[in-house]
């Protein structure tokens, strides 16, 4: 019998991290002297792998360039960090879920568009790093919606298909699932509509953690 797995993204699904996203890339881009996206467009790139989401921010642009921003914004905030200026808190009834589901028998994961270093400063820092039994990143893993990161988990965990729910908060989340065969509910507090969600396939969408529990039926 297969484990039951959920897998979270993280910004924008576990953690509100929009302020510190939209304030590296200005930097990255001014550094650059290069005009900022304003910050709806840097909003509809999170989640994607950092040299996936420049090349939607600047397309005239070519491959190596995308790399050398997608390195310029991590030494961004790095320096962010360094500063004290990085703004990462939980959704509320996030930290809470994320217990409640741990006490009941699921097996948690994350796939995210994080680097591992910056993935596992936000879950230590909120105190959940523990109830994660995979982690997966843009590190070791295509940008999403590849299914790599799902696959990945599911195999990491023990779990099939029919046991994983992927819960996230952008289309990139949705097609990532359904790709990977998994059920897809998104969350409509974070950095796509909720429309954006249902048109991708989402199974559900949760308007705060309540509904959530509700629709993942937990415990």
């Amino acid at each position: 019998m297969s484990n039951r797995l959920i897998v979270f993204d993280c910004d924008g699904t576990l953690v509100d991290s929009q302020h510190s996203i939209c304030t590296a890339m200005v930097r990255t881009f001014e550094e650059a002297k290069l005009p900022p996206p304003d910050r709806l467009a840097i909003l509809s790139a999170v989640g994607l792998s950092l040299p996936v989401a420049m090349a939607r921010l600047l397309p005239q642009a070519d491959r190596d360039y995308h790399d050398h921003l997608a390195d310029r914004y991590k030494l961004a905030f790095q320096a962010m960090r360094r500063e004290q200026g990085v703004q990462e808190p939980l959704y509320p009834g996030m930290a809470e879920l994320v217990m409640e589901l741990d006490a009941a028998g699921w097996l948690l994961g994350v796939a995210t568009g994080k680097s591992d270093r910056g993935l596992n400063l936000c879950l230590t820092h909120h105190g959940i790093i523990d109830r994660f039994v995979t982690l997966q990143t843009a590190d070791r893993h295509p940008s999403k919606p590849h299914p790599s990161m799902l696959l990945t988990a599911m195999a990491e965990a023990g779990a099939a298909p029919d046991t994983t729910i992927m819960i996230g908060d952008t289309s990139f989340d949705i097609d990532m699932a359904l790709a990977a065969g998994v059920r897809a509910i998104g969350v409509g507090w974070g950095y796509h509509l909720p429309d954006e969600l249902v048109a991708a396939g989402a199974h559900a969408v949760a308007m705060d953690s309540g509904q959530l529990r509700g629709h993942i039926g937990a415990p």
